[in-house]
């Protein structure tokens, strides 16, 4: 029931929702996200930490996995009435039609997006939308759930499941480490370690500047990374692709920065020197760029997409390039 408040506010009261066999599998957040479409992630987050949200009339994490037929209290809520009812409608059309565009595959169960670098994949802290929003506004009769996340600035395959059965069959197999995911990373000089597997844990729950930062730690949660070197700029820089067996925040530019080789352009744990010099050569954002996802669907049948480095990317590669040879050329004089 909504009413409004004389400060132009609208106030929604208790709701108890009964969770269906299609929404079956969903974390406590995502259901709650899509429940709530306008209220930032955050806010949602901080509703069900202080216990305002209740399943089958106990406290749970965000985390926590909803079953068919369980009933969930979602507090009364405050929001401007421009934001209630939520529509379709308050996201930006420029950003549906971006995010239409970047779909390259579409299956039953999957669709797969190439995303953007510099587009969230969902909205909250500070962002009122992302991919996931638009979407949902470009198909609002469909149940459209992340598979996975990548960081705003990292561009390349995204996983968006279109059933709810796919999506808890992925997060299965994912955990099972049966998702192979494959990523492009400038890093910083000669890479000369080989085929180097990194399984070093993680700590993610850090705060720093009220911004998520993750640091290597004892006792932290398992991270497990491959780095595989595909070229070398001289001790300039050097491209890797990185395997990833585990899907921990910022894993993989904690794991490059913990080897004595940060990712090019990346603020938060990189090298302000060498992201200088890549600047240089063009470089705008974090050279991260995730290409490549495959795995076997447990029924029968694989699954597999791949995204090209985007044309900014590939820029710096090339001015990399034309530099080392460059040298060279005059070495050779």
């Amino acid at each position: 029931m909504l009413s409004e408040l004389p400060d132009g506010q609208i106030r929604e009261g208790v709701r108890h929702v009964e969770v269906t066999e299609d929404q079956a599998g969903a974390r406590l957040d995502n259901f709650l996200t899509r429940l709530l479409a306008g209220v930032p992630r955050s806010r949602v987050f901080r509703i069900v930490r202080r216990g305002e949200v209740r399943v089958n009339g106990k406290r749970a994490s965000p985390e926590t996995r909803l079953q068919a037929g369980d009933k969930v209290r979602v507090p009364p809520l405050h929001r401007p009435a421009a934001e209630a009812p939520p529509g379709v409608a308050r996201v930006p059309g420029t950003l549906i039609e971006t995010v239409r565009d970047a779909i390259i595959i579409e299956t039953e169960r999957l669709i797969v997006v190439n995303k953007p670098a510099g587009i969230a994949v969902h909205g909250g802290s500070g962002v009122s939308f992302g991919i996931i929003e638009a979407l949902r506004a470009a198909r609002p009769d469909e149940t459209l759930e992340l598979v996975h996340r990548l960081d705003r600035d990292t561009s390349g395959c995204l996983l968006v499941a279109r059933k709810p059965s796919a999506l808890r069959v992925l997060h299965a197999m994912m955990r099972d480490g049966l998702v192979e995911k494959g990523y492009l990373a400038l890093v910083k000089g000669q890479w000369d370690l080989g085929r180097k597997r990194v399984d070093v844990p993680l700590n993610t729950e850090t705060r720093r500047g009220g911004e998520r930062t993750v640091r290597v730690q004892a006792g932290g949660k398992s991270a497990v990374s491959i780095f595989t070197p595909v070229q070398f700029f001289r001790n300039r820089a050097s491209l890797v692709e990185v395997e990833l067996k585990t899907g921990r925040t910022h894993q993989i530019r904690v794991h490059a920065a913990h080897v004595g080789h940060p990712v090019a352009g990346d603020e938060r744990y990189g090298d302000p020197d060498f992201n200088a010099r890549m600047r240089e050569q063009g470089l705008r954002r974090m050279f991260l760029h995730s290409h490549r996802i495959s795995f076997d669907w447990p029924q029968g049948g694989d699954f597999s997409a791949s995204a090209p480095l985007p044309a900014d990317l590939a820029a710096v590669i090339d001015a990399l390039g034309e530099s080392t040879s460059l040298r060279g050329s005059r070495r050779r004089r």
